[in-house]
């Protein structure tokens, strides 16, 4: 059976942005149809429209851990805290490993800020010069961590 990462990183390289490569992945977990994951993923892809802030792969983590594990009541103040702890942890998890969460960093860009909203065409040196694929694996391992130890 395929695993969650090596998904992710088949939908990456089918042309999805590292966000909707995560989302995508659990899409059968999480209640949202394919087209509908694609198109509420889709803006959070190169930190958030190449804007190179949060990486793509970690917001479309942190969309997952919400789908499945969000309070449902805005009023239950320590539900959220322990949610907003969950999601941190899974991303303290990430820089842990890669040693950051901000694109721009991951990427070595520099500080500065947005880039072009063009997206570069995937080529097969696109994919060489860019870990994106490794951090989309790496997203879909540790959110499928989170889920084996919520049914333990």
């Amino acid at each position: 059976m395929e695993s969650r990462a090596d998904r992710a990183e088949a939908l990456f390289k089918q042309g999805y942005n590292c966000a909707q490569a995560v989302v995508l992945a659990f899409s059968d977990l999480t209640g949202l149809d394919e087209e509908q994951a694609a198109v509420l993923s889709m803006p959070f892809g190169a930190g958030l429209s190449r804007l190179r802030e949060v990486c793509g792969a970690v917001s479309g983590m942190s969309m997952v851990l919400g789908l499945l594990y969000a309070p449902k009541d805005p009023n239950d103040h320590a539900a959220k805290a322990a949610h907003y702890a969950l999601t941190q942890r899974a991303a303290l998890m990430f820089q842990e490993k890669n040693g950051a969460y901000i694109c721009r960093t991951l990427l070595s860009l520099g500080i500065e800020g947005k880039d072009d909203p063009t997206p570069e065409k995937r080529t097969e040196s696109y994919y060489k010069k860019r870990p994106c694929s490794e951090y989309v694996r790496d997203c879909a391992d540790i959110v499928q961590q989170i889920i084996n130890e919520h049914e333990s």
